[in-house]
């Protein structure tokens, strides 16, 4: 009895697993560039939640009436070419207003070489 029933087993799983094993496993290099990409995007995103992030940022969007919050998601609804404009424009902006002041005395400097040197 019980080597009927094995060879009616061994019947049924041997095509069983034959079949299983003849499926293709399809497998792809992933490049450099497209690797760099995904880390690059993801870094800039963190950038710019990272500003969102600050309460100086986050208490003038409240200022303007908007919530931060609403900010996130708008910025996660973002495609990967605008955070990545976003992410560039926050790291080349100026840290300060003293940016302002140093342009008004170059323009001294520029003025007074200019016109009163001797």
């Amino acid at each position: 009895m019980q080597s009927t029933f094995m060879r009616t087993l061994c019947r049924i799983l041997i095509p069983a697993l034959l079949s299983l094993s003849f499926q293709s496993a399809h497998a792809g290099i992933i490049g450099t560039d497209s690797a760099a990409a995904v880390a690059t995007v993801q870094s800039d995103r963190a950038v710019v939640m990272d500003a969102l992030s600050r309460t100086e940022v986050s208490s003038q969007l409240q200022a303007l009436g908007l919530d931060p919050a609403v900010a996130r998601q708008r910025v996660n609804a973002m495609t990967d070419e605008e955070v990545h404009t976003l992410a560039s424009d926050i790291a080349t902006a100026p840290a300060g207003a003293s940016v302002g002041w140093g342009a008004i005395i170059l323009i001294g400097l520029l003025v007074w070489f200019i016109f009163y040197r001797k």
